[in-house]
């Protein structure tokens, strides 16, 4: 477990993060848990402020910046939910914050950021080309570079939520868990194992960016040369050096899913549960209905990480006749 990340540190998080976010509701579907054949619980996250979980990491960085470091701001690269986190948080402690993005982002993503009063800049083609970008211009104009995975402040904030999955669900199996960048997978092996050991942690990469799968399969850093998944939230091409190592030394499995898989996971979840899941959100579900053979009869959590989907894209899926 890294000596940076600790589960005390997930406690003390806790303090401010429950001051400005409710507790997301942690619900069972016996419609789904049925179709699935165990005891589905789906964690809510997409009711959270900016519709994702990410929100909890941001309030808990930016609550602990020095005040140089507020005055400065703060730059960071995002595909979306990462930088509505940030955007969000330092519109509440008054501190500037600049999102670089990818050129084709999820539009409604950059018109939430906007509305926070962020100011979001376009460059490259992904996610790690907008990442090098952000990493220069923080250089050069002495912001404070806020990076998606490699913050311990940002994993102890997302790592609230487990705590609550914990609590709310003490006799919990396993927990089902997207990876991107990897801070949700990271902190809810950290959470779970340190209450539970015997909790497995499963993690889900699309099979369009397998880049944390393939390095933890490998045991060492794999990049891959293309992230063209729709899950906005899963595509990365660059694995994270403190996440993986958490990842590697504590997670039980990583599932690929499809793009397919995914959108009929979105459906599944807004016919059971009737909560709209985005891409990376339903890549949990759709994991369970790959590999539910072996979750059989067990209590399961699957951590619906976020729900911005533009309409446009659920008009896709909807006239995709993947039903």
């Amino acid at each position: 477990m890294s000596e940076l990340v600790k589960i005390h540190d997930v406690y003390e998080a806790r303090r401010v993060v429950s001051k400005y976010l409710p507790r997301t509701p942690l619900i069972r579907s016996s419609t789904l848990s049925k179709r699935l054949g165990f005891e589905a619980y789906v964690k809510c996250e997409n009711l959270q402020p900016i519709g994702a979980f990410k929100v909890r990491g941001g309030l808990n960085l930016i609550s602990k910046l020095s005040e140089e470091e507020k005055l400065k701001g703060v730059i960071t690269a995002s595909t979306g939910n990462h930088g509505q986190s940030i955007a969000h948080a330092a519109s509440l402690f008054g501190v500037k914050a600049i999102i670089g993005m990818p050129k084709e982002s999820n539009p409604l993503k950059v018109e939430a950021m906007k509305d926070l009063g962020a100011l979001v800049e376009f460059h490259g083609l992904d996610f790690d080309e907008a990442r090098l970008w952000v990493e220069e211009e923080a250089k050069k104009k002495g912001y404070r570079y806020i990076h998606s995975a490699n913050e311990p402040l940002l994993i102890v904030g997302v790592g609230t939520l487990y705590l609550e999955i914990m609590e709310d669900l003490p006799d919990v199996e396993v927990i089902i868990v997207p990876i991107g960048g990897g801070s949700g997978a990271s902190a809810a092996c950290i959470v779970a194992k340190s209450i539970n050991p015997d909790v497995k942690i499963f993690g889900v990469q699309a099979e369009k960016a397998p880049a944390v799968y393939l390095s933890w399969k490998n045991k060492k850093m794999v990049e891959t040369k293309s992230a063209e998944t729709f899950a906005e939230g899963l595509a990365t091409r660059v694995p994270f050096k403190l996440t993986l190592n958490i990842i590697n030394k504590l997670i039980d499995d990583i599932i690929l899913v499809s793009e397919e898989q995914m959108k009929r996971a979105i459906l599944t979840l807004l016919e059971t549960t009737h909560q709209l899941a985005e891409g990376a959100g339903a890549a949990s579900t759709a994991a369970a209905f790959k590999i539910r053979d072996r979750l059989h009869g067990k209590k399961v959590a699957l951590v619906l990480t976020g729900g911005n989907l533009t309409l446009p894209t659920l008009k896709s899926i909807f006239e995709s006749n993947i039903f």
